[in-house]
Order: C-alpha cells, then sequence, then structure tokens
C-alpha cells in the first residue's frame, strides 16, 4: 500500500489548529479532527440519517449499512476474527465497564482475585474494585518499576489459580510507556484468566492485533483517535461474549420479549441497547480511513522524534522531573513533568497563556501519581503532561520547550 506523505502539510486538514492558532499538545485528552472525518459526520446527517434496524425504507437500510460497514472496519483495523467481537459504546470508560459488569460480576466469587496495575486509568480501576465489592473478589494490584515499566516476572508470581482477571492499560496516559500486552495475556491465560486492556492511548498510534496479542477484552474510545467523541469499542473474543449477560436493556438488543420474559439477541446486538450513535460509528470509520492513509511506521516515526526532543530538552531544564524516567525510548507520545516549587497548575496556566495546550493534574491516575510520589520522596502527586499526535511538527515541542525553560524565572525563583 503506498502512503500518504506525513509532514508539516498535515496541519491544514485540521481546522480547529489552523482557526485557533493553537500549539496543541493534549491528545492524550482527547484528539482534533480531520477535515475528512467532520465531513463524513455532516453527509451522514445531511444524507442518510435514520434509525437503523428499525425500518424497511431506504434511508433506514442505509443507515443500517453505514453503521455496520463501520463495525466491519474497526474489525479490520484491530485485526479481529469477526465484526460480531465489536461492541459499540461512548467511550472505553463505557468499555471498561461493560467488561466489568457484565463479565465480571457473572464470573467472580469471593474466592477469586483481580489484578490490576497500579499505572491504570481510573477507568480500568473503579470498574473493578466496584465489582469486587458486590462479588466479594480481591484486588490486587500490580505496581511498576521506578521508571514505569513492569516486570513480567513478578507478575507472573502474583498469578494464581484464584487469579480471573489481569487489567493492563496497553500504552501509560502518564508516562508513554508501552506495556507487553502479548506476554501479559499469555501469562494469564496460563492459570486460566483473562485479560482485559485498556487501549485508549495506543490504537491511534501503534498498530493494534487482537489475534497475534491474544487479548480478550481491549477498549479504546473514538475520539482519541481522531474520531468524534460518543463513540467507544470494546472488542470481546466471540467465545466469551456469547456467555455475557446484557449490561443495559431496552430496544434493539432483544429477540423476543413477552409480560414475564425477554430472549436476547446475540452479541454484539445484545450489548447496544436503544439507538446506537451512527453518526459517531460513521466518524470512527472515517479516522480509521485516515489514520491508514498514512501508515503507523510513518506515524510511530514521527511521535518518537516529537517524544525523544522534548524529553531531551525538559532533561536540561534545572528543577524538571520526568515521571516515570529520563529515557526518551519509553515515553511514547506521552511525557509528564514536574517543575520543582511550581505547581502543575500554575505551570499548565502559564502554557495556556501561551496558547500552547497542555494538561495538569492526576490526568485520572491518581494512584499512580502517588505511588511516583512515595518513591521519590516528593509532596507533589500530580503532573503536567505534554503529548503529541500525526499534527504536531518539531517546531510545536520547541516552543514548548521555550516555555517551560521560562516557568521557574516567571514564578520568581
Amino acid at each position: 500500500m503506498e502512503y500518504k506523505e506525513l509532514n508539516g502539510d498535515i496541519r491544514k486538514e485540521f481546522p480547529i489548529l489552523n482557526n485557533s492558532g493553537a500549539v496543541y499538545l493534549d491528545s492524550a485528552a482527547t484528539t482534533q479532527k480531520p477535515s475528512s472525518v467532520l465531513e463524513s459526520v455532516g453527509r451522514y446527517y445531511l444524507e442518510d440519517n435514520a434509525n437503523p434496524l428499525r425500518g424497511i425504507y431506504d434511508l433506514s437500510v442505509k443507515a443500517t449499512d453505514d453503521y455496520e460497514d463501520a463495525r466491519q472496519a474497526v474489525a479490520d483495523f484491530i485485526n479481529a476474527k469477526s465484526a460480531s467481537e465489536i461492541i459499540f459504546t461512548r467511550n472505553a470508560t463505557e468499555s471498561l465497564n461493560l467488561a466489568a459488569f457484565s463479565y465480571g460480576q457473572s464470573v467472580l466469587t469471593p474466592c477469586d482475585e483481580i489484578i490490576v496495575s497500579t499505572a491504570e486509568h481510573h477507568s480500568n480501576l473503579l470498574p473493578w474494585q466496584t465489582v469486587a465489592g458486590i462479588t466479594g473478589a480481591k484486588v490486587s494490584f500490580f505496581d511498576p518499576e521506578p521508571d514505569g515499566s513492569f516486570d513480567l516476572n513478578k507478575l507472573e508470581s502474583m498469578i494464581s489459580d484464584r487469579t480471573k482477571i489481569v487489567a493492563i492499560t496497553h500504552v501509560s496516559n502518564v508516562t508513554g510507556r508501552i506495556n507487553d500486552i502479548k506476554t501479559i495475556a499469555a501469562l494469564a491465560h496460563k492459570r486460566g484468566a483473562v485479560c482485559v486492556v485498556d487501549a485508549a492511548q495506543s490504537v491511534a498510534h501503534l498498530k493494534t492485533d487482537v489475534r497475534d496479542t491474544d487479548v480478550d477484552f481491549l477498549a479504546f474510545s473514538g475520539h482519541k483517535m481522531y474520531a468524534p467523541m460518543g463513540i467507544g469499542v470494546l472488542y470481546v473474543k466471540e467465545n466469551i461474549a456469547k456467555d455475557m449477560p446484557p449490561f443495559l436493556y431496552g430496544g434493539e438488543m432483544i429477540d423476543k420479549v413477552t409480560k414475564l420474559s425477554a430472549l436476547y439477541a446475540p452479541a454484539p446486538r445484545k450489548f447496544e441497547a436503544g439507538t446506537v450513535n451512527v453518526g459517531g460509528a460513521v466518524g470512527l470509520k472515517s479516522a480509521i480511513e485516515f489514520i491508514n492513509a498514512y501508515g503507523f511506521e510513518q506515524i510511530i516515526s514521527l511521535e518518537n522524534s516529537l517524544s525523544a526532543l522534548a524529553v531531551d530538552g525538559i532533561k536540561k531544564i534545572p528543577g524538571a522531573q520526568i515521571i516515570g524516567g529520563d529515557k526518551a525510548c519509553n515515553h511514547h507520545g506521552i511525557v509528564a513533568f514536574r517543575i520543582e516549587g511550581v505547581h502543575p497548575h500554575d505551570v499548565a496556566q502559564i502554557f495556556a497563556d501561551e496558547n500552547i495546550c497542555v494538561r495538569a493534574g492526576h490526568h485520572c491516575a491518581e494512584p499512580l501519581h502517588k505511588y511516583f510520589a512515595d518513591i521519590s520522596g516528593e509532596k507533589v502527586t500530580s503532573s503536567t503532561r505534554m503529548s503529541v499526535g500525526i499534527y504536531n511538527t518539531k517546531e510545536d515541542v520547541e516552543k514548548f520547550l521555550g516555555v517551560l525553560s521560562e516557568i521557574r524565572e516567571r514564578m520568581g525563583y
């Protein structure tokens, strides 16, 4: 396949960046949307909009086709065996809740254990905490090393016959560290457990192959991969999904209803109650086409080079500390840091004053920040984070570093 060249001209495809003039370095929170995605969503509502699955008239049939075409596009994108393994949700958070409350709540007992990494986004922690409270199962935490990596020998020693679920992020939304989900899934399967992966920070940046990695569940959001907000995905292996009970109840997830009972549709329909987000699914398909047009080899090369430039620059700034070690190769598109004596929110405000968009806080990963603060003796349990996307350039990172180098002086140090 011949790919489009990835260079600085790609910024022209993102209207909001051209209109605002912002240096956007918050793609880990949400990505901006290219014109092709915006146009595809608009085209759907202008030409094809109808309630899918429910009508035999042309518009409804076309809306149904659009929706199912998007499902197949997602299946192809992550190399799922079948489109029936793709469940559409609102976002990765809903996907992980679906996994926890449908699968987890139906299989866990007081004798069982869920292993969750300390690096998880709250969306891959809170559902497991809650389901453990309901079922009596135990949540055990797998801590990273000081550089943000995971010692998989330690994980292997933790997993026992009691372990039923291992929940792990593919790419940390704090450190940018890539985790070896293929090996982690194999370790889980060796003891009869399933592997649940939060791929929200990876699918737009790394080639994802669920058959190669053999993960059981994979969750991600469209809005972090250049698609609209309000559309997400949960991949579930077909043999697992068929035995999972519904998560939500209502229209279109049934085959038959009586006054006393109901027969539910097979997956994925039984997990997609109510009117579905066809416009979002259309936008997601368009975003996949956008990513595929450039290819992951170019995307990875660009984002790794920008991450390396940021890490190397931050290391030279007095008072700056990178979260999760200072090796550039370990920060895939995401670099979180602290500035000595300056609160992360103040750091972010200074950047905002310069029209540079970064994030400050716990990044929905408070336990990880607490862990890093404890092992380093820091009192501040939050950070500032910069993260890159396909539209960022060397000049963006250089502007970021220029402002960062002045922050302590601006704050009176």
